[in-house]
């Protein structure tokens, strides 16, 4: 595959996360997909952590702002947001918003997602839910009015 078909894929996946789609992961995901991050194995454990994530954030949305592709593999940055209207992971839906910027990886053979892995900062989303709190110190080391 192409560099462009790869990156056309990775696109493909965000599109169907934006639209909900669960059965187009059927097309671009391979059945034993391994998410490295999150320690899922299979399409069918990708899919139900997808639904898990629209359940727990009604106005999921994916922006994909930069993306980079290297032989079998391609890189996206990108900005996540949403807001916690539903049970995620046993906390209790907060009403707050979110956004996040993370890094993911994808590996890609015979046109089907293969591999992922995602880096980003889960202590500022959790703050960002209000579920942490930074200490007095940590307040002044990281002051709210610089991000």
């Amino acid at each position: 595959m192409s560099l462009e078909e790869n990156k056309a894929i990775v696109r493909k996946v965000v599109e169907a996360a934006n639209k909900r789609n669960l059965d187009l992961m059927n097309e671009i995901v391979a059945p034993d997909f391994v998410d490295h991050k999150r320690q899922l194995r299979g399409l069918e454990a990708l899919k139900q952590f997808a639904a898990m994530i629209y359940k727990s954030f009604s106005d999921f949305h994916e922006t994909i702002e930069d993306i980079i592709a290297e032989g079998d593999k391609v890189w996206i940055r990108i900005k996540t947001t949403g807001t916690h209207t539903g049970e995620f992971l046993g906390l209790a839906p907060t009403g707050k918003k979110f956004t996040e910027t993370s890094v993911d990886m994808f590996r890609i053979v015979n046109g089907k997602l293969a591999e992922g892995w995602n880096v980003s900062d889960e202590l500022d989303f959790l703050k960002q839910l209000g579920v942490i709190e930074y200490t007095e110190k940590g307040k002044k080391l990281f002051p709210e009015d610089v991000k």
